[in-house]
């Protein structure tokens, strides 16, 4: 719409490629996004819709990719990555049938490329996958070698080829031979073949012939591929599309004087299909292309972190998409029309789908275009929150006035402000039991919560956390540790005892002997007494410890130097000295101790917070203890432990980052231990496969290291961990961010950038985020910290990412409500599942697909090898498995869920370590559905709800 900051029109596009389609039947032309495409589609009349089905039918509009958008491939999760693919695969395959169904995935502008990805896109069904860009270093080795097509083998637990993708670097990323570009938008001179003065056929001809030679050495068959078009070309499309009728027809014509060269409008699968077709076998790569590298000082590592607020929010959009399309699923019809209005899903499908878009979680887009984004993704919230509203009633039997307090995270919501008395359902997402810590703003001195049975629950009242949002009184909050059965909710009442001001704020100054450490029954924090610094970390259950300092620092961003004119950006990080400078100017950061807890366990007794001076004896019954730290101004951390939980949270709160100094500044958390971890950390692919990463080192390559920090970031989409060959020290991050290890034993994450220069990869605009109050982003996350031995570290970080991607959501209501039916006792807990699942089964999907349908994936969430019990095999009875309604027949699909799983038939490639057959597609029996490690298997079950009453 803003023609004024971007001209792209993809309506217009669309619209001139089938008209120029239309006209000749030789032509060709390949579409990948289909956002654009059914938005299109919906305004199209008749007539033309048949000319468009004609054209795919007859293989000249070929669509590939076929996802909602192209995702990236660093930031986005597995899980919304599958379910966007899913989205788009299913709008083709319903308004262009089997034609319409992509072959080829299509990723060619995200800056590198995922190992997960690429085993999605295999068990999807696609023949082969081709990528534009790749590192400077790795893409001149493979030309050299002419590896630039290779059998990319992207599991390590899956049966080969289950998971095998071929794989194909294009030539020039995605744009044409230089000199050949003949859109409106490029400046190279048309193919003039009149009889004239400008004629120009010898020259071009010869010139593109040069090129297909040269390009030719680097590929091992006689045919190549070259892509004709670039950034929101072909508005005009005659112009691409008559100067490459003269091109083919004059470089055709020189076959009569022995020309070898043969040129002809393609398509990817008809591409693929000729290199299958050569009978050759492929090198094989198990790693993945990260990180990239345009040039010696142009790392794109700065985009795994660009933007932490929208990466949060994108985050949590999908996790509330998950629990709105189970609500969906679990109360049926009744929640999209109920008694709250109509609920619909699809609007946060589409903006979440949208939202992995490698410009968009990515941080790469200019200012105004994250902003539609978000504003896309809070719409689709509303949507689902009448869903949500309808489903809970129906299932709970209450017409509650539910109120969902979208400000929790900034400590708001009126409700429990104000309200004497209120509930609190807890809807946990999970195929398994969680405990989930509560933290509501009150007013009130203290309460008292009863669980779903009326017994009573701890809790306490605590001081909230600083900074509070400008002009809110000092809101207290009231803490307590709910716990929800799978796949349902639990109901929690909570009545104010006393309204006294809840004493004055004890004095947030730091306490004259710093806090030694905090403990729960699991784990023991130590700080250091002269710095207020976390020094050690104790494992109870385990008896081990391991010497942990944590602190913040940032990057001074470079603006370009002698070396290179390069500068750090939304995409690229170079900071401008491989060693960062502390945040806090002295060695000591202030900090102080809250205890919240003691009396004796009955709700609201001892509920006064005690800020201590901590002395060796310690409070063992605490619901939470915590030290807060500040760094300075802008930058402070609560590192808080939880009643029975076996992990160290910290809160960061980060922001506005200072520049008034003129420096760009990137901000990291660093971990430093005594671990010998030799050259060596792990991160994860896309929030669900590990991969080990060496400093300084590539698998494929020799790597000649340019940027010692930026070449060495690597994504980190759910955690990081360092280990020696005892113990495993892993942090989970609550959002994408860029990761390493620079030096032994130390692990870093960078948790917010604020930079003053555009690193000239087409934002056109710097990354200074201005935050609400126009002063600069405030960013609040947090980092979960795992200490373990190496043999049991898994059965811990699998479960836990789990948790915190399908975290448990939180609907308020004052409470009283009318009953839904008349006469219907209210429910006030709710298990869909008979039963839990194994812990190494995780309930990917549920969502409703087809009137009377279900969509179900359930996949095995552990690697092979990681973990003595989690590994192993594990078996589901998918008919006993609901309560919520009975399932009456099952059919397994491919991940993607718009083919059925037997009717995949992929190309299949010959490794060059020799074949692997594709096994053939077991009869399913769903009374005994078994998983492998890292399976994900996909059903559309029938099913017939129970009728209440």
């Amino acid at each position: 719409v803003r023609n004024e900051v971007q001209h792209a029109g993809v309506q217009y596009i669309l619209d001139s490629v089938v008209a120029q389609l239309a006209a000749d039947p030789s032509r060709r032309f390949v579409y990948a996004e289909v956002a654009f495409l059914a938005r299109w589609w919906r305004q199209q009349d008749e007539a033309t819709r048949r000319t468009v089905r004609q054209l795919v039918e007859q293989g000249r509009l070929e669509f590939v990719g076929g996802g909602w958008c192209m995702s990236d491939e660093a930031a986005a999760h597995y899980g919304p990555a599958i379910e966007q693919l899913a989205l788009g695969r299913r709008f083709l395959r319903r308004e262009f049938g089997a034609c319409g169904t992509p072959r080829v995935a299509w990723q060619i502008d995200p800056f590198g490329h995922s190992r997960q990805l690429a085993a999605v896109f295999a068990q999807m069904g696609y023949d082969g996958l081709f990528v534009g860009r790749v590192d400077h270093q790795d893409k001149a080795t493979r030309e050299q070698l002419q590896e630039m097509e290779l059998l990319w083998r992207a599991s390590g637990s899956l049966p080969p080829p289950a998971a095998d993708l071929f794989t194909g670097i294009l030539p020039n990323v995605y744009n044409p031979p230089s000199g050949f570009c003949w859109d409106q938008l490029c400046s190279d001179p048309p193919v003039v073949d009149e009889d004239s003065e400008e004629n120009n056929v010898d020259s071009i001809v010869s010139a593109f012939l040069q090129i297909a030679a040269s390009q030719a050495e680097s590929y091992r068959t006689n045919h190549i591929i070259m892509t004709m078009g670039s950034d929101f070309h072909y508005e005009n499309a005659n112009l691409w599309f008559k100067n490459m009728d003269k091109l083919i027809a004059h470089v055709n014509a020189r076959q009569a004087n022995g020309s070898r060269v043969h040129v002809l409008y393609s398509t990817p699968s008809c591409y693929l299909w000729e290199l299958h077709r050569a009978n050759l076998s492929w090198s094989l790569k198990t790693d993945d292309f990260f990180p990239y590298a345009d040039g010696p000082h142009q790392f794109w590592t700065g985009y795994f972190t660009s933007r932490p607020a929208f990466k949060r929010y994108e985050r949590l959009s999908n996790n509330f998409l998950q629990i709105c399309s189970q609500l969906e699923a679990l109360a049926g019809p009744v929640a999209r029309e109920g008694p709250y209005g109509p609920g619909n899903s699809s609007v946060l499908r589409e903006a979440v789908a949208v939202a992995q878009h490698h410009d968009a979680v990515t941080g790469t887009e200019k200012q105004h275009v994250a902003d539609d984004y978000a504003r896309q993704l809070a719409a689709g919230w509303e949507s689902c929150q009448l869903l949500v509203a309808n489903a809970l009633a129906s299932l709970s039997g209450s017409k509650e006035n539910f109120i969902f307090c979208n400000g929790l995270n900034i400590s708001v919501c009126p409700l429990t402000e104000a309200a004497g008395r209120f509930t609190v359902i807890l809807y946990n997402p999970l195929g398994r039991r969680v405990s989930w810590p509560i933290r509501l703003p009150v007013n009130g001195a203290s309460y008292a919560v009863t669980d779903p049975q009326g017994q009573p629950v701890p809790s306490e009242v605590s001081p909230g956390q600083l900074p509070r949002p400008p002009a809110r009184p000092a809101v207290w909050e009231l803490l307590f540790q709910a716990s929800a059965p799978p796949l349902g909710f639990s109901t929690f009442t909570v009545s104010r005892l006393s309204r006294g001001d809840p004493r004055p704020h004890p004095a947030r100054t730091p306490v004259l002997s710093q806090p030694q450490d905090i403990q729960n029954e699991h784990l023991r924090v130590l700080f250091d007494p002269l710095t207020g610094h976390l020094k050690e970390i104790q494992n109870l259950d385990k008896s081990i410890s391991l010497p942990v300092f944590q602190n913040f620092y940032w990057y001074n961003a470079s603006v370009g130097n002698d070396e290179s004119p390069q500068a750090s950006g939304a995409y690229i990080f170079r900071p401008n000295s491989s060693e960062p400078i502390p945040v806090s100017s002295s060695k000591r950061v202030s900090t102080h101790l809250v205890k919240v807890g003691g009396g004796d366990g009955v709700p609201g007794a001892g509920g006064v917070p005690r800020v201590l001076s901590p002395q060796p004896c310690l409070l063992q019954n605490a619901l939470v203890q915590e030290v807060h730290q500040n760094f300075s101004s802008w930058c402070s951390q609560v590192v808080r432990l939880h009643a029975g939980q076996p992990y160290v949270e910290l809160e960061w709160t980060v922001g506005p980052i200072p520049v008034a100094d003129g420096w760009g500044k990137e901000i990291i958390s660093r971990f430093e231990t005594t671990l010998q971890t030799d050259s060596r950390f792990y991160t994860d692919s896309n929030g669900r496969q590990i991969l080990e990463r060496r400093r300084d080192y590539r698998p494929t390559w020799n790597l000649s290291q340019t940027e010692p920090v930026a070449g060495n970031y690597y994504p980190v989409n759910s955690r990081i961990f360092i280990k020696d060959k005892k113990f495993q020290l892993t942090v989970l991050t609550d959002r994408s961010q860029g990761g390493s290890s620079i030096f032994d034993g130390s692990l870093e994450l960078m948790v917010h950038r604020r930079l003053l220069y555009d690193d000239n990869r087409g934002v056109g605009e710097p990354l200074v985020e201005l935050g609400a109050n126009r002063q600069g982003l405030v960013v609040r996350g947090r980092h979960l910290l795992l200490l373990d031995t190496v043999e049991s570290a898994a059965d811990q970080h699998r479960l836990l990412a789990q948790e915190l991607f399908m975290a448990p959501y939180v609907v308020l209501a004052p409470g009283g409500g009318p009953s839904y039916r008349h006469g219907q006792p209210s429910l006030r807990q709710f298990s869909a599942l008979r039963r839990e699942l194994p812990p190494n089964v995780h309930l990917l999907t549920l969502t409703p697909w087809d009137a009377g349908t279900l969509l179900l994936r359930l996949e095995h969430q552990f690697e092979r090898g990681e973990s003595v019990n989690g590994s192993q095999p594990v078996t589901v009875d998918l008919l006993n498995l609901f309560s919520a309604f009975t399932i009456t027949s099952v059919q397994e699909m491919s991940l993607g869920a718009d083919l059925p799983l037997n009717a995949i038939s992929r190309l299949v490639w010959t490794p060059a370590i020799g074949p692997a057959q594709p096994r053939p597609v077991p009869k399913l029996d769903p009374s005994r559905v078994t998983l492998q490690p890292m399976e994900i298997r996909t059903f559309l079950a029938t099913v017939r709800y129970k009728v209440p009453g």
